[in-house]
């Protein structure tokens, strides 16, 4: 017997759009039409597919962090702290302000908001910062370059503070130049540079 009818739309392809939508619009503020507009798809076909709009979002996040949102994870091979710092402050304004992508950053505007149903969600997105900033942390507690009176928690804690702070200000229309500008100056203030710094 002859399986299914195969889907009539290509699934990566419509999971990259939700991702856009949830991305631009929030969790909260992305609604099941939005979703089936955006995806060209049914309800029925959606729920087929990905299950329900928590599922969608959680599989949107997987690909956002191993798509857009990779520079973070990259950046930790760079070979010295400073470099490190420099690849996620820089990166994150190329991420929050490319002219390819809505503004601001999908685990911090994308969950801003959401109400006490949507918990699973909320806490799925702080786990993603916070696995994010423990790698970091690790990343530094490895350092031989890190000076002996920084704290490593504490300064990986600060730079995901700044480039959770950069997004924000992308979400809220602040150009590309003028965050390059912050992230130079943040860069500058966090891990200043030495004359044992490459350039």
């Amino acid at each position: 017997m002859a399986g299914g009818r195969p889907r009539a739309f290509d699934a990566d392809a419509a999971l990259d759009r939700a991702l856009e939508v949830f991305w631009r619009q929030g969790y909260e503020g992305t609604s099941l039409t939005d979703l089936t507009t955006a995806l060209g798809i049914n309800r029925p076909s959606l729920y087929a597919a990905f299950g329900n709009k928590e599922e969608l979002f959680l599989k949107a996040l997987e690909r956002y962090n191993s798509g857009p949102g990779a520079y973070a994870a990259e950046a930790l091979a760079a070979p010295t702290v400073r470099e490190v710092v420099q690849r996620l402050v820089l990166g994150a304004v190329e991420l929050t302000t490319g002219p390819h992508t809505p503004p601001g950053c999908l685990t911090v505007h994308g969950v801003h908001a959401c109400d006490p149903d949507s918990a699973a969600v909320r806490h799925a997105a702080i786990a993603c910062r916070m696995a994010g900033e423990a790698a970091l942390r690790r990343r530094f507690e490895q350092a031989a370059d890190l000076p002996a009176d920084c704290d490593a928690t504490t300064l990986a804690r600060l730079v995901h503070t700044v480039t959770d702070g950069i997004a924000v200000q992308a979400a809220s229309g602040r150009t590309r130049d003028e965050l390059h500008r912050v992230a130079e100056l943040a860069l500058r203030t966090l891990v200043p540079e030495t004359g044992s710094e490459r350039p």
